[in-house]
C-alpha cells in the first residue's frame, strides 16, 4: 500500500534525525561553523518531516479506530460520531501525503544561498536599456518586500535612462531558491516614449541569477598519501647520502574534468631534514591540485554564467511583458497575470509560486513513492 511505502520512507529518516540532533550539540561540530550551519539546516528540514509524520500516523490511527467503531460498536450515536471522524480524516489523509511527498523531494543545497544578479539590455537599443531599468526596479522592490538586502556591484547607465547592464548582490533567506526562476530572456512589447508615430516596439533584456560561490578549498585526504623515503644525492656534505632525508609521495587524485583517478608523484630533497621535506612536498601537492581544480571551478562558474546570459535574442524568451494588453506571460508554464503595473512594482510572488509548484510537480514525477 502507498501509505506503507510512505511510512517506510519516514521510518528510515528517524535514525538520521536522532543522529543530527546529537551532532548539533557536539562542541567539535559547533566549532566547525560550516558543518554546524549545514547540520542545523538539515535538523530543521528533518524536523518538518517528523512533524508531518506524527500528524500522518495520528490520521491513519483515527481512520482505523473509526472503521472499528462503525463495524463493531452497537451504539448508534458512537457510529455517527465515528462516520464524521472517518470522513474528516479520509479527506485529510491525501493532503498530508502530498505534504510529505513535497518534504521528501531532495532539496537543492544551493537554494539557501545568496545571489549575484546580472541584467543586460539586449535587442532594442535605448528601449532595451529602459526596460532593463524597469526590471531592476521590479526586483529591488520585490527584495525590499522580502526584507532582503540589495547592493549594486557595477552599473553601466543607458543613454536615455535605464541600464545597458547592472550587476547586484542579493542576500537574505532562501534567495537563490526564490529568484532562480528569473534567469533568461525577458521581452517587452510597448510603444516607447521616443516613438513619434505610435508604433509598438519589441525589446529584450537578459537576466542571470547566480548562486553565491562557496569559498574554494583544496581537500586532501592525507590518509591516502603513500610516503617513501630515500637517500638524497648531490652536494651537501657528509650527511646527504647517509640519511634518508629525501621524500617521495604518491597521491590518488580524482580529475574533476575526466572523473578518472590519476596518481600524482612528488619528490622533495630540498633540505637535509625529512620532516621539512615532507612539509614542502605536501605544500607542492596542495598547490598542484589547487591549480588544476581551481581552473575547473572558474570554468564551471563561467559556463554557468554564459548559459544564463544568452545573446539577448528576442526569440529565446522566458517571459513577455505586453503593455498594450496590460499582461505578463511566462512561456515556460503558460502563466499570465493581467496586473502588469503591480508586477513591475515588485508584486511577482504569484508568478514565483506558480513556477515553484511547476518545478515541484516535475520533481515529484522523478521521485514518485
Amino acid at each position: 500500500m502507498q501509505d506503507n511505502q510512505i511510512l517506510q520512507k519516514l521510518d528510515g529518516l528517524d535514525a538520521r534525525y536522532q543522529e543530527v540532533s546529537t551532532l548539533i550539540t557536539d562542541p567539535e561540530v559547533i566549532a566547525d561553523q560550516s558543518r554546524y550551519v549545514k547540520l542545523t539546516k538539515e535538523y530543521k528540514d528533518l524536523g518538518d518531516i517528523m512533524d508531518a509524520k506524527k500528524r500522518y500516523v495520528a490520521c491513519l490511527n483515527a481512520i482505523k479506530e473509526a472503521k472499528d467503531i462503525i463495524a463493531n460498536d452497537a451504539d448508534a450515536d458512537m457510529k455517527d460520531m465515528a462516520r464524521e471522524e472517518l470522513a474528516e480524516n479520509e479527506a485529510l489523509q491525501p493532503k498530508i501525503e502530498e505534504e510529505i511527498k513535497m518534504l521528501l523531494i531532495p532539496k537543492d543545497p544551493e537554494d539557501a544561498k545568496n545571489v549575484q544578479m546580472e541584467i543586460r539590455a539586449g535587442a532594442g537599443g535605448d528601449e532595451a536599456a529602459l526596460f532593463a531599468g524597469n526590471l531592476f526596479n521590479m526586483y529591488k522592490k520585490y527584495c525590499e518586500s522580502k526584507h532582503w538586502n540589495v547592493s549594486v556591484t557595477s552599473v553601466s547607465p543607458g543613454a536615455v535612462g535605464g541600464y545597458k547592464e547592472i550587476d547586484f548582490a542579493v542576500s537574505g533567506d532562501n534567495v537563490y531558491g526564490t529568484l532562480k526562476y528569473e534567469s533568461g530572456v525577458h521581452r517587452v512589447q510597448r510603444v516607447p516614449a521616443t516613438e513619434t508615430q505610435g508604433r509598438m516596439h519589441t525589446s529584450a533584456a537578459t537576466v542571470a541569477v547566480l548562486p553565491e560561490a562557496d569559498k574554494f578549498e583544496v581537500n586532501i585526504n592525507e590518509g591516502d598519501i603513500k610516503w617513501d623515503t630515500f637517500r638524497s644525492s648531490g652536494a651537501g656534505g657528509q650527511n646527504v647520502n647517509k640519511v634518508e632525508s629525501g621524500v617521495r609521495l604518491r597521491y590518488p587524485w580524482k580529475n574533476p574534468n575526466t572523473g578518472e583517478v590519476e596518481e600524482i608523484l612528488i619528490e622533495c630533497t630540498e633540505t637535509r631534514d625529512q620532516p621539512k621535506n615532507k612539509e614542502r612536498a605536501l605544500s607542492r601537492l596542495r598547490t598542484f591540485i589547487y591549480d588544476r581544480e581551481h581552473q575547473k571551478y572558474i570554468d564551471d562558474i563561467a559556463s554557468r554564467r554564459k548559459s544564463l546570459v544568452s545573446t539577448g535574442d528576442r526569440s529565446a524568451k522566458i517571459r513577455t511583458y505586453n503593455f498594450p494588453q496590460g499582461r505578463v506571460t511566462d512561456h515556460r508554464i503558460g502563466y499570465t497575470t493581467h496586473d502588469l503595473q503591480g508586477f513591475l512594482n515588485g508584486d511577482i510572488q504569484g508568478m514565483i509560486d506558480a513556477l515553484t509548484v511547476a518545478e515541484n510537480a516535475e520533481k515529484l514525477k522523478e521521485n514518485e513513492l
